[in-house]
């Protein structure tokens, strides 16, 4: 181990000074309520918590299972306590009751799960979380210093397919990359989960430090630190059930649970001790003087009530955080931010393009292979119809490969928004313009191929609209990815709805069932709002309208499977085969402008579901 408990507190000694009742979180009478869904009656989750902490105190939540720590965490960050919950209680800061602005303007919180860009580096992940809040630069060498990265700064944190930094240091990053603007408050969950004792010990040594350095509030949820992970905290609030059994110092803890006839044992971890004393989930069972766990439960909270000191809580108007706290990027430097950063992963992972641009490559000689070199014959227009319609459906259906990189990003998002970082504008704006290039990319290299393999159209115009009509339905079909992923943010769901909405497109977009005898359900509704149609007309009066076809020889005449040129000509104009099929009418400006309302549309409601869900 690089540090010991006693090299930690001994520093506490010489870096805080006093703490005023100014710089103090206060919380008061903290009752969360939610409704059983058996009983149907409402019941407290969390009954009357109380405490404060100062600056360069370090608070450990702790409990069993379902105690409601991570509830009171969440109520103390302003954050959703459970859900259809009711909230009662005060939360101050220097007298004055913080809300939920104000809370955010002050705090920051780092979730139990470590949502990392794994392709960046430990120095880039902690640089772009300073470039987006407006935070010193000249900050982000004093973190990684502060928190042991050094010799991994260059590392990248990880993907998977390239192995990164281990569990400990992700942990380490995730708080860091938190900690750029300096924060008066610091909200920890469970960060110590997933790792062994020494890096969860490294963890919280290394914050310990930091918010003595700071004097920073550090308020944690945790389960069961081992004795020098406990002892690096300062003071405990101890739940089970919803109600408190100890908040206060930790030197008060062993003398508090003596006096309760609860003695710790010398040679036990306190930690381990006091979970155990306050579990009740095996409440049949007896302890050592004669009392079932949930006699000895309601006798440790009644002491507790009995000798604790009340908190003083005068509210006199609104917490007003200090200016220089605040983020000052705009949306338009957050979005350039935002996609410095996604450029980086972009070429960096294997995940997020270069095995999307394989898989469509790969499509391409698929189709290119199938349909090799088709010849300017009748019995060939079916044939092209057929690739034309592959190639526009199959491309737009290739596009849930998107959805685990994307979900990446938006777990990134998720956390850096709740901080305050930037919001839905700057991350809808910076994913749709990084896109752009790429999907360029895939259209471009997938033209090349079947239009040469299959014998498309293959001038100048013809090559180019193709192209466009493409990439236009890879950008709707990439919209749609994005707005259902935000939807249901869980990749097999997210997945199976993108995948039969797809299904959808192709069942009524013209081709299977001609839209002269589909149904008026499917006429009247996704039809017309369906993007692949557009793109499958557009690719359609692109390569026949122009072009020529062979009718079948028979004798000295011909036999033709469409309306011929001139009667014994024994040729077949594309224009003929349109007609034929529904298509007499050309409107390529309009369908370009559907095209584009839809992908807006799609746009708009992916970043008013993000909107929402704040």
């Amino acid at each position: 181990m690089s540090s010991s408990v006693e090299d930690i507190m001994a520093s506490s000694t010489t870096s805080i000074s006093a703490p005023s009742h100014s710089d103090r979180l206060v919380w008061d009478d903290i009752t969360v309520t939610v409704i059983d869904h058996t009983t149907k009656k409402p019941i407290d989750i969390l009954s009357n918590a109380s405490g404060s902490a100062g600056p360069g105190d370090m608070v450990a939540l702790m409990g069993p299972s379902g105690s409601g720590k991570t509830t009171l965490l969440n109520v103390l960050a302003h954050r959703r306590a459970a859900a259809k919950a009711s909230v009662s209680g005060t939360i101050s800061m220097g007298g004055k009751e913080l809300g939920s602005t104000e809370m955010r303007k002050i705090s920051t919180y780092v979730e139990q799960e470590d949502s990392l860009i794994g392709s960046l580096t430990v120095r880039e992940t902690i640089e772009y979380s300073a470039r987006l809040s407006g935070g010193l630069s000249e900050r982000v060498d004093q973190l990684v210093a502060s928190f042991g990265l050094g010799r991994s700064a260059g590392a990248i944190i990880g993907t998977p397919v390239r192995k990164g930094i281990s569990g400990g240091q992700k942990r380490r990053v995730s708080v860091a990359s938190q900690l750029i603007t300096t924060p008066r408050i610091l909200f920890l969950d469970e960060p110590t989960s997933g790792l062994d004792s020494t890096a969860a010990f490294e963890v919280m040594g290394r914050v310990r430090k930091f918010a003595i350095q700071e004097n920073m509030i550090v308020i944690c949820s945790i389960h069961q630190p081992s004795t020098q992970t406990f002892n690096l905290f300062s003071h405990l609030t101890l739940l089970s059930r919803g109600m408190t059994v100890y908040c206060g110092p930790i030197r008060g803890v062993m003398p508090h649970f003596a006096n309760l006839s609860c003695p710790i044992p010398e040679h036990m971890n306190p930690a381990e001790f006091l979970l155990d004393v306050c579990n009740t989930d095996f409440e049949d069972d007896e302890t050592d003087v004669g009392e079932t766990s949930t006699k000895r439960l309601e006798r440790l909270v009644t002491g507790w009530k009995d000798l604790h000191p009340s908190v003083e809580t005068k509210t006199s108007g609104k917490y007003q955080p200090d200016e220089a706290l605040l983020p000052s990027s705009g949306v338009l430097k957050q979005t350039y931010v935002l996609l410095r950063r996604s450029w980086i992963k972009s070429y960096r992972d294997l995940l997020a393009y270069w095995i999307r641009v394989a898989m469509y490559l790969g499509l391409a000689f698929l189709m290119g292979t199938v349909w090799l070199r088709l010849k300017p014959n009748q019995e060939s227009i079916q044939p092209f119809m057929n690739a034309i319609f592959f190639s526009g459906a199959f491309m737009s259906f290739m596009a849930v490969a998107y959805i685990p990189a994307y979900i990446e990003d938006l777990e990134c998002y998720r956390r850096e928004q709740a901080n305050g970082l930037y919001g839905p504008t700057a991350f809808m704006l910076s994913n749709f313009i990084i896109g752009i290039p790429f999907i360029f990319l895939n259209t471009i290299l997938f033209a090349v191929v079947t239009v040469f393999l299959v014998h498309f159209r293959d001038d100048a115009q013809g090559f180019w609209k193709y192209v466009m009509w493409l990439f236009l339905d890879l950008l709707a079909a990439e919209s749609l990815v994005i707005f259902i992923t935000n939807l249901v943010p869980i990749f097999v769901a997210a997945l199976a709805i993108t995948a039969f909405v797809n299904g959808l497109w192709m069942s009524v977009g013209g081709f299977l069932v001609s839209e002269r005898i589909l149904n008026s359900f499917w006429y009247y509704t996704f039809y017309w709002i369906n993007y692949q149609r557009y793109v499958f007309q557009g690719m359609m009066f692109n390569e026949f309208e122009e072009r020529t076809y062979n009718c079948g020889k028979v004798g000295d005449g011909f036999q033709c499977m469409y309306p011929p040129i001139e009667p014994d000509s024994g040729k077949i104009s594309g224009i003929a085969v349109l007609k034929s099929l529904g298509y007499g009418k050309k409107d390529e400006g309009l369908w370009i402008g559907v095209l584009i309302a839809i992908i807006a549309g799609m746009r708009l409601l992916a970043w008013l579901v993000l909107k929402c869900k704040r």
